[in-house]
């Protein structure tokens, strides 16, 4: 049988670490392990036997950093390493049966714009050549693993699923508190894999058991997809100069059987454990039944960073963002001006709306050009979810393909060019779609004929493998002044709808079309929509009489428990509701991420006050805001790093305003150690630095010990941040810190995945930071700010 015939029928088991493995062969640090396909196939050929004699199902290929992007400047091919790894691996499988190799795909090591330099098609493509060699020798499944970033994770599955037909699976690097890096939640990141087709999600790497335990109820209720567990064996900690995970193997064994038995599909290990690790595991968990795919009816859209449920209570769609009679809105989209279309979407966030629709359809606009700018904008400064909104295919596929998460598709209907377009796209895609009741004979007039157009677009969709969970029906209001019936006419097919399960979404004003006093007209059929049992509601959520509805009609459903919503709302913090796009002060600015916003506000603050006073009374204090929501997570990764580029924006116009060079603060050291080429963690610290005005010496990635070394003696620098992702380059660290040690008293500051408080103090660092802003606050506390 092959992989995918076996998935969710029996348990299965992924091998354990393939570095460590390297490294207690004689792996030094800074060496690259994928080297060793070449120089040592036949200590890795041992390495796979060794997880294989002992009942792994699977062994993921030594090509976790074969991407052309991290290979580039080793003297390795690509091509050629994948092919060597593959054929290792298959060498080691021996034709034995119900084993496989899995082509192993790690992260590049880069960020990706808007709020990094790799731009997202560039990963797909650089995956892709990945995809392309492996699935050509052989491998049997793709494992894009230790991902940390689910733009970055979009990327590579979209370039397996377009460049082979190998079943994928995916495992991702969460912290403890159950967010990725750039993020995302378990649930929003689950949403995102399963909607894109992949056929097992799961954990790896970065915790051990104990914690991935708290996490496993959090997957499971978020996918119906099988799922996969390969935890380190326990953190790791420095003992006699190595690397150690304290998790030996009948702790991890026990540990495992817990989580397999709760639903896990596939059970491994990742850094740490070794075949002992993994035998005694198999053999505590080789009876379990499989989890298998589990009858997950949730229907959720989510973006990077969170999801928001359909038909758990009402849910607001903001509509703004649509030039539809909005003159302001057709200038700034003419003239590329993204920050008010950004500000629009902050504004009705502000207010209350749980999604944006974004429609950037104008005469005069290049459609597709427009929405692929608008999209990664708005995702740049909120994790609220979008949904795309346009009839044009192109633009459609752009949005839908850069987006980061699970988008919400407005729309297809009954015509059969629609729904020949638009269905591939959203199985592709895997958006939530909105189903309009239309076809070539328009808007039925009665309930039953929308009824019959929204039964037909479900069976159509259904024959792509979209399941109803992720169609949304529109029944289409028209408005009242041209028929009496049309409320109860919309009113009709979504109780009709609500009655077989099917989410509803509604655009309320068309019902006033053509009268005047509309909101009058609109709050009272919203609230008849909402008892009906409308799901989502396209409104204008700066209108206080449509709020007042939604809110009133939530306290009295029983939605709002206790009132406490309407009660936060009208007594707590009443709120005026905003009208108009209003300039933003600098702080905002910088606090949004609206870099053009900061460029305007800080020339008008130069007008007022001098430049040494905007700095510390404006920028000062929203970076330290920004940087205090993200160590507190009520903000993320995006958002700090947009924050962070409108601060330099504003610093800059200060800067050219008093005719002053660069910065020439206190010097601070940073490079990524020898060995390691991941340098996202880095480069975010090196962004927020200068934003606090320090001189930042970045000696890149892949830094010899000699050039660290010399670069602080030359500078006097006070401070050395050192940063590492993989196990197998923190020797390099620790040998780092020793050698500065000798010639140099600065404060040494280190970072990684991999690295704990703990494991920091032991290898001589004076701090430990797990994030970039707990890095500056100890360089601002070393120099006394």
């Amino acid at each position: 049988m092959n992989f995918k015939e076996l998935l969710g029928k029996q348990m299965l088991f992924f091998d354990g670490a393939t570095g460590t493995q390297l490294q207690a062969r004689g792996l030094q640090p800074g060496e690259l392990p994928e080297s060793w396909n070449f120089l040592h196939p036949e200590i890795v050929e041992t390495v796979h036997r060794g997880y294989l004699d002992v009942g792994s199902n699977i062994v993921k290929s030594n090509t976790f950093g074969a991407n052309p992007i991290k290979l580039k400047g080793t003297g390795l091919d690509c091509k050629e390493t994948i092919e060597a790894a593959v054929a290792i691996a298959k060498k080691a499988c021996g034709g034995r049966e119900n084993k496989f190799v899995a082509l192993n795909l790690g992260p590049t090591g880069k960020l990706l714009a808007p709020y990094g330099d790799l731009p997202f098609e560039e990963a797909v493509a650089a995956y892709g050549e990945m995809v392309r060699y492996g699935a050509a020798a052989g491998a049997d499944l793709i494992l894009i693993e230790t991902m940390s970033d689910t733009y970055e994770l979009k990327a590579a599955v979209l370039a397996s699923k377009e460049n082979c037909d190998l079943p994928v699976c995916v495992t991702m690097t969460f912290d403890e508190d159950g967010k990725l890096l750039t993020g995302a939640t378990v649930e929003a990141a689950a949403l995102m894999c399963e909607g894109l087709g992949v056929d097992a999600v799961g954990f790896n790497c970065g915790l051990g058991p104990v914690q991935v335990g708290k996490l496993l109820p959090q997957m499971l209720a978020a996918t119906s997809l099988p799922v996969i567990i390969n935890p380190n064996a326990g953190l790791p900690v420095q003992r006699d100069g190595k690397t150690c995970f304290d998790v030996g193997p009948e702790e991890y064994a026990e540990l495992m059987y817990d989580l397999a038995r709760q639903g896990a599909s596939i059970v491994g290990g990742c850094c740490g454990t070794t075949p002992q690790h993994i035998a005694a595991m198999i053999a505590k968990c080789r009876e379990l039944p499989p989890g298998g795919r589990r009858d997950c009816r949730l229907t959720a859209v989510s973006s990077y960073g969170r999801a928001v449920h359909l038909g758990e209570g009402p849910v607001i769609i903001g509509e703004r963002i649509n030039p539809t009679g909005k003159k302001r809105l057709k200038e700034a989209l003419a003239n590329n001006d993204l920050d008010y279309v950004c500000r629009l979407g902050l504004e009705q966030i502000n207010s209350g709306a749980h999604i944006l629709d974004v429609n950037v359809g104008s005469p005069g606009i290049d459609e597709p050009a427009m929405i692929a700018k608008a999209v990664p904008a708005l995702q740049a400064i909120t994790d609220t979810p979008l949904q795309i909104d346009t009839s044009n295919y192109d633009a459609m596929e752009k949005a839908l393909r850069l987006y980061n998460g699970k988008p919400m598709l407005n729309s297809v209907n009954g015509k059969e060019d629609s729904l020949n377009h638009v269905l591939p796209l959203a199985k592709k895609y895997g958006a939530v779609l909105v189903a309009l009741c239309l076809d070539d004979g328009g808007i039925p007039s009665t309930a039953a004929g929308r009824i019959a157009v929204a039964d037909k677009i479900i069976a159509r969709a259904a024959a792509y493998g979209i399941d109803s969970r992720n169609i949304v029906v529109d029944p289409l209001a028209l408005t009242i002044s041209t028929g009496a019936e049309n409320a109860a006419i919309a009113c009709e097919v979504i109780r009709a709808m609500k009655a077989r399960g099917i989410n509803t979404v509604m655009g309320v004003s068309n019902i006033s079309f053509g009268l005047p006093g509309r909101e009058a007209v609109n709050s009272a059929f919203f609230t008849l929509a909402l008892a009906a049992g409308l799901s989502c509601g396209i409104i204008n959520p700066q209108s206080k009489p449509m709020l007042d509805a939604f809110y009133g009609y939530r306290a009295l459903s029983g939605y709002d428990a206790g009132c406490k919503e309407y009660v936060q709302r009208y007594a707590d913090a009443p709120k005026a509701a905003a009208t108009a796009v209003s300039e933003m002060g600098l702080y905002d600015a910088i606090v949004k991420g609206l870099q053009g916003e900061a460029r305007k506000a800080a020339a008008a603050a130069l007008t007022q006050e001098a430049p040494l006073e905007v700095i510390n009374k404006y920028m000062i204090p929203a970076l330290d805001f920004v940087g205090n929501g993200f160590e507190k997570k009520t903000m993320f990764l995006p958002q700090l790093l947009m924050s962070a580029d409108a601060a330099k924006a504003a610093f800059e116009v200060i800067r050219d305003a008093v005719g002053v060079g660069e910065t020439q603060g206190e010097t601070v050291i940073i490079a990524t150690v020898h060995g390691d080429i991941h340098d996202i963690g880095k480069n975010i610290v090196k962004v927020l630095l200068e934003n606090y005005g320090y001189r930042v010496l970045d000696l890149g990635k892949d830094v010899p010990v000699n050039t660290i070394v010399e670069a602080a003696q030359a500078s006097g620098a006070k401070v050395v941040g050192l940063s590492a992702l993989m196990t197998t380059t923190v020797g390099a660290m620790e040998e780092t810190i020793a050698e500065l040690r000798k010639v140099s008293d600065c404060k040494v500051v280190v970072g990684g995945a991999v690295l704990t408080e703990e494991y920091a103090a032991s290898i001589g660092a004076e701090h430990y930071a797990p994030n970039a802003v707990s890095a500056v606050n100890y360089v601002n506390s070393v120099f006394g700010k």
